[in-house]
């Protein structure tokens, strides 16, 4: 399994692509008027408590204010209040919290007008970007994320990830962290920490505790609301979350983007600092050339083809996405209606995972797989698709499948979903829309995958524009379905077609298309 990360740049936002074996899974946009990114801290204003909530409204500087519960306050709120005062006064020189005594912690079921006032001063953290009409949803339990572990201020537990299975390993890791954790300081151990000495968790946290003091510094003179610590880059991010050894290569088209990913990999991956290039190329661009902008068009409409002409039909209801499974009308070598079920629910499930990660959608997702009455299968496809989505950074939950075959899935969402516009403006000079052209070149491949296995000989009647994209260049479409298929496909441009209309015919010139 190798991953790429390519990274393009425009004049007003980066575009992140996470490729796992040359297939899109992951799609980010970074733009520069984004100031709400999660990660982000800013001191902020109490605008009002709201009782009825238990929250409070926050002003962070976003045109709508920002949403803070009760839960979301941590327990140590009162110190943490009261150091933000002391520093903002100039009072306390020492960041570290060492000689900082503590309050009370709060009550876990308490009341917001108990413990927060209007116009008071508060660090707060983004967990969840603004969406629609939403402002940010955010939290005063702050944390700071680095390689190893994450730094927890106001707190002084120590927690292990839980994807850590050795019972060995977490006790190994747990006393590490505590015999170099400071006090005031909790620490959460992440996964990518199995296995690492302690002089590379020692300097993750060194740069953490650096960042720490660095934004203590800004406080004193922070107008309030602003923000005083940002998220590292987008691109440092997702190394910084999923980068392994894993990944083959880092792509760029922009210097300055170059040398800071460089930089970056250098401290987290000694050595590895190699994989990261500069693609100068002018004649291609970079997206393209990975076949990126391909991948998206085919990848966003309300229709996914999947392999062996099997579909998923994806919709956004105002409560829930409901992800549909279709095998297609197409010839199977299996034995009977189980197997084909389950060969094509493996498939689906698959690609629902990358689905998922790809548009990151959130909330409930329900899937409605194939109906499979065997109950050894449906723990199959359960456990697949559980595999499937392990690497998902995102918090999930899945349920097993139900006798009618609906699987519920829960996936956190702290940014916008990801929604590219597949459809173009119909070129027949009709009103409304169609699919892109690419589509239909796909939906032609998938089809054409179905009918050559029942015929000996295909003919492919299409617009002439779409045979001319078929059949020029060297290889060809044409040429390269040859290859694979070992039958020649005569394609014969038809006039009479509107741009997107095509049709098999067999031998006899009978048609074959559904």
């Amino acid at each position: 399994m190798n991953k790429e990360l390519i990274i393009r740049t425009s004049s007003d936002a980066v575009d992140f692509a996470l490729l796992k074996d040359g297939k899109l899974i992951e799609l980010h946009k970074e733009e520069e008027k984004s100031n709400f990114q999660v990660g982000d801290i800013f001191i902020a204003k109490i605008r009002k408590p709201v009782a009825g909530l238990n929250a409070a409204f926050v002003n962070v500087g976003f045109e709508k204010d920002a949403f803070l519960h009760y839960h979301d306050l941590g327990p140590n709120l009162a110190s943490q209040l009261k150091f933000i005062k002391l520093v903002s006064a100039g009072k306390i020189k020492d960041f570290s919290l060492k000689n900082f005594p503590f309050e009370a912690e709060i009550d876990k079921d308490g009341a917001i007008g108990d413990v927060l006032s209007a116009n008071q001063s508060i660090l707060v953290q983004v967990v969840k970007e603004p969406i629609s009409t939403k402002g940010p949803r955010i939290s005063s339990e702050l944390s700071l994320a680095g390689r190893y572990i994450v730094l927890v201020p106001f707190s002084d537990r120590v927690s292990i990830s839980q994807k850590i299975d050795s019972k060995e390993e977490k006790e190994r890791l747990k006393r590490l962290v505590q015999s170099i954790k400071p006090k005031g300081f909790g620490v959460i151990v992440r996964t990518v920490a199995e296995g690492k000495k302690v002089a590379e968790i020692d300097k993750d946290l060194q740069n953490l505790l650096d960042k720490w003091t660095a934004m203590c510094k800004r406080i004193p003179t922070a107008h309030h609301p602003s923000k005083v610590l940002g998220e590292l880059n987008r691109a440092s991010s997702i190394l910084r979350d999923v980068f392994n050894d894993t990944f083959s290569a880092i792509l760029t088209d922009d210097k300055e983007l170059f040398d800071e990913t460089k930089e970056y990999l250098q401290q987290i991956a000694p050595g590895k600092e190699s994989i990261v290039k500069l693609y100068q190329s002018k004649d291609v661009p970079l997206f393209e050339k990975y076949s990126i902008e391909r991948q998206i068009k085919t990848s966003f409409g309300k229709t996914v083809s999947m392999s062996k002409g099997a579909y998923l039909i994806i919709e956004h209801t105002e409560a829930m996405h409901v992800i549909d499974v279709n095998s297609g009308n197409r010839s199977n070598k299996a034995t009977n209606q189980e197997e084909t079920a389950l060969e094509v629910n493996m498939i689906a499930a698959a690609e629902v995972a990358r689905q998922l990660r790809l548009r990151d959608m959130g909330g409930i997702i329900v899937v409605d797989f194939i109906d499979m009455q065997n109950p050894d299968n449906r723990k199959v496809l359960y456990d697949f698709l559980k595999e499937e989505m392990s690497d998902d950074k995102a918090k999930h939950k899945i349920l097993p499948p139900s006798k009618f075959g609906l699987v519920q899935i829960t996936r956190q969402r702290v940014r916008p979903e990801v929604n590219i516009k597949t459809k173009e403006e119909d070129p027949n000079n009709e009103k409304g829309e169609i699919d892109a052209p690419i589509l239909i070149i796909e939906k032609i491949a998938s089809d054409l995958e179905r009918i050559i296995k029942q015929k000996k000989k295909v003919r492919l009647n299409v617009h002439p524009f779409i045979a001319a994209y078929l059949t020029k260049g060297f290889p060809s479409i044409r040429s390269k379905w040859f290859f694979e298929h070992k039958k020649w496909v005569k394609i014969i441009p038809r006039d009479a077609y509107t741009y997107l209309e095509y049709k098999f015919l067999d031998e006899n010139g009978n048609s074959i298309q559904d």
